[in-house]
C-alpha cells in the first residue's frame, strides 16, 4: 500500500456531517424565499426593466462619445479621479493607524484602542459618509473624495496590519536587541519588507473604490452616479443605456489591470 492510499484511508469521513449540512442549508433556503413578496412584480415594473435593457442595446451614441463635461466619458474620468484620490489619501493615512494596531509594535493596550477605532470607521457605510459631508462640503467630487478616504482608511488599517503581524519576528527582535526604536525597526526593518504587499492591497481597494465611487455619485458626491439617476427618474432610457455601458466597460478595465498588476507585485515578492 503506498503513502498516498494510506493518506486516503486516514482521511475522515465528514459524509454524514456533510449531509446534515446541506439539509439545514436547504431548509434555509426555503425559508428565505418566503419573505419574497412576488405581489411587488407589477405590469410596470416589468416595462422599466425591458425598457432598460432597450436603452442597454439602443444606447444614445452622442452621449456616449461626447467629450464634454455632461459627456460619459468626462463623467467616468471624474469617477476614477475620485476613487483614486481617495484611495491614495486613505492608504496614506492608514498607515500610521495600522502599525499603531499592531501587536508586534506597539504595546497592546494601545493596540486594542486603535483597532476599536477602526472598526468604528469600518462600521459606517460608504453612503453614510457620503451623505454627512455633503453636509460639510457640499455636493460635488471633493465630497467623493472624502468620502472614498474614510471608507478606504478602515479596510486599509485592518489589512496592513494583518500584513504587518505576519512578518518575521526574528528580524524585529533583532533590531530591538540592538537598541533600535520603535522608529527605527518600523523605517529600517518593517517598510522594505511590507511596500510591495501594501502596494497589492491599494490596488485592490482601488478596484473596490471604483464601485464605491459610482454609486456614491447617487447622493451628489461627483461622478456618474447622479447623471444616471437623473436619467432613470426623467425615463430616458437611451441616455441610461449609455451610461451603464461606459460604466461596465471602465470597470472591466479597471479589474482587467489591476489583476495584472497585483499579480506581478505578488510574484515579485
Amino acid at each position: 500500500m503506498n503513502a498516498v492510499q494510506r493518506q486516503y484511508e486516514q482521511e475522515p469521513r465528514w459524509k454524514t456531517s456533510t449531509i446534515i449540512s446541506m439539509i439545514f442549508a436547504f431548509l434555509f433556503l426555503v425559508w428565505s424565499t418566503t419573505a419574497i413578496d412576488f405581489s411587488n412584480f407589477t405590469e410596470s415594473g416589468m416595462k422599466i426593466a425591458k425598457n432598460i435593457l432597450l436603452g442597454i442595446v439602443q444606447p444614445n451614441m452622442d452621449l456616449l462619445f461626447n467629450f464634454t463635461q455632461q459627456g460619459v466619458p468626462y463623467l467616468l474620468l471624474e469617477t476614477v479621479a475620485i476613487a483614486f484620490l481617495g484611495t491614495i489619501v486613505g492608504s496614506v493615512l492608514a498607515i500610521p493607524l495600522a502599525f499603531l494596531s499592531a501587536t508586534t509594535i506597539v504595546p497592546k493596550p494601545v493596540a486594542y484602542l486603535v483597532r476599536l477605532l477602526l472598526i468604528v470607521i469600518r462600521t459606517i457605510p460608504a453612503i453614510i459618509y457620503g451623505l454627512l459631508f455633503i453636509r460639510v462640503t457640499g455636493q460635488g467630487a471633493f465630497t467623493g473624495v472624502l468620502t472614498m478616504s474614510f471608507v478606504s482608511i478602515g479596510m486599509l488599517s485592518k489589512l496592513y496590519t494583518d500584513v504587518i503581524e505576519e512578518l518575521d519576528h526574528g528580524v524585529l527582535e533583532a533590531m530591538e536587541s540592538a537598541g533600535c526604536t520603535t522608529y527605527e525597526k518600523i523605517r529600517f526593518g518593517v517598510i522594505p519588507q511590507l511596500s510591495a504587499l501594501f502596494v497589492s492591497i491599494v490596488i485592490y481597494r482601488f478596484d473596490m473604490n471604483m464601485r464605491d465611487a459610482a454609486v456614491l455619485g447617487l447622493v451628489g458626491a461627483g461622478g456618474i452616479g447622479a447623471p444616471l439617476i437623473f436619467a432613470m427618474n426623467s425615463h430616458r432610457w437611451p441616455e441610461v443605456g449609455a451610461l451603464l455601458i461606459g460604466l461596465i466597460i471602465l470597470i472591466l478595465i479597471i479589474e482587467w489591470m489591476s489583476n495584472r498588476l497585483r499579480s506581478k507585485i505578488i510574484k515579485g515578492v
